[in-house]
């Protein structure tokens, strides 16, 4: 029998997160999912009267093509994904992987190839169509989270079918007031930073492109960065583990980058120039997720966290910056996790995780539960 909740998410990814309507096309994109889903979501999408195309990919074979990458299989994958994604008007991906580092021992050099090469593709879809994006529960992702399979399946549908409605109601003022803030002055053990975010913006995330949700992000002017900043969360990159990342920044430009694997951080961030470039800053607030769990789509939603995200800049609400990099590394700032601060314009506007002025409490974890 399926799983009732399997309905339940997607009619949420349908019917809110990428408002399907009647006659679009609609690339379902599904990377180690359960058959069972897929059919479920295909039927959805079926009863909105749009058409559903499916790609079902696998990670360990996807690892094969990559060991081997060449520029010209780099070229027609881009040249075939591109004139599929030119046809659809909405994007759905779910990502599963049995093994979370099943790219670990591909060469870097062939990585970076392929990311590249593969960019345009990315930033038509961020762009041009729309989509969302999530992650599919595994043993592997109930094992990074120190749960136990049936423990982190009922905590995963219980975060992706969240009120984002009410969420989304709730960051309004915060939208608001990012997108008139100029200075930003992040603080906290081993971080001290300055930057700007004036005439950039700002945009509230509500389920709509990713699930689970909850941040609202801006970007820092590209040569306004100054000072260090040492994160606390575990990362996953291109299959690799990242641990203790401390990021030195002078005029924007990432100058000293370490961690517990130094050599292999700085080859990511040798991809192209704009890797040592920011391309976001965001502040977490969802409130059912608390910990991390070393997936990033949970990890930058985390109560109480900010992430700072070295790479390429979002069309909306970006500062201009290109790469084949987009690393969102998370500081979480609750006092368990060493407290920190944020500071709007000389003002504070979060301590220790949680808002301070009035119109923004809303958004604390008590308020949005």
């Amino acid at each position: 029998m399926t799983d009732p909740r399997y309905r339940d998410l997607a009619e949420l990814l349908v019917g809110y997160s990428t408002g399907i309507t009647q006659g679009e096309a609609v690339l379902l994109d599904m990377i180690d999912v359960p058959d069972a889903f897929t059919v479920v979501l295909a039927r959805v999408v079926r009863e909105a009267g749009a058409i559903p195309l499916i790609e079902t990919r696998h990670t360990r074979v996807t690892r094969e093509l990559l060991q081997g990458m060449t520029e010209p299989q780099a070229r027609m994958i881009r040249d075939h994904e591109m004139a599929r994604m030119r046809k659809v008007q909405s994007y759905i991906a779910i990502r599963g992987a049995a093994n979370t580092s099943e790219n670990s021992d591909v060469p870097g050099e062939r990585l970076s190839l392929y990311s590249r090469t593969m960019r345009p593709v990315l930033n038509y879809r961020v762009n041009k169509t729309r989509w969302c994006v999530l992650r599919w529960p595994t043993p592997s992702m109930a094992q990074a989270a120190n749960m136990s399979t049936e423990a982190f399946e009922d905590f995963y549908f219980d975060v992706c079918t969240l009120d984002y409605r009410k969420m989304g109601r709730a960051m309004g003022p915060l939208e608001k007031l990012m997108a008139r803030t100029d200075k930003v002055q992040l603080k906290g053990p081993g971080t001290d930073l300055t930057f700007s975010i004036k005439g950039i913006g700002a945009k509230a995330c509500k389920g709509d492109r990713n699930i689970p949700d909850g941040e609202v992000f801006s970007c820092p002017l590209k040569h306004s960065v100054n000072g260090v900043i040492q994160y606390n969360t575990p990362t996953v990159y291109a299959g690799s583990r990242f641990e203790n990342v401390r990021l030195e920044l002078k005029n924007g430009k990432i100058v000293k980058a370490t961690a517990n694997n130094t050599q292999r951080l700085n080859e990511i961030f040798d991809t192209d120039p704009g890797a040592r470039y920011i391309g976001e800053f965001s502040l977490g607030l969802n409130p059912r997720i608390m910990n991390p769990m070393n997936d990033i789509l949970f990890d930058e939603k985390i109560a109480g966290s900010l992430h700072f995200t070295p790479g390429q800049a979002y069309e909306d609400c970006g500062n201009g910056n290109k790469s084949a990099v987009h690393w969102d590394m998370v500081l979480i700032q609750r006092p368990e996790w060493g407290g920190g601060e944020v500071w709007f314009d000389g003002k504070l506007i979060r301590k220790d995780g949680l808002f301070i002025p009035k119109g923004l409490q809303k958004l604390n974890p008590e308020n949005l539960a």
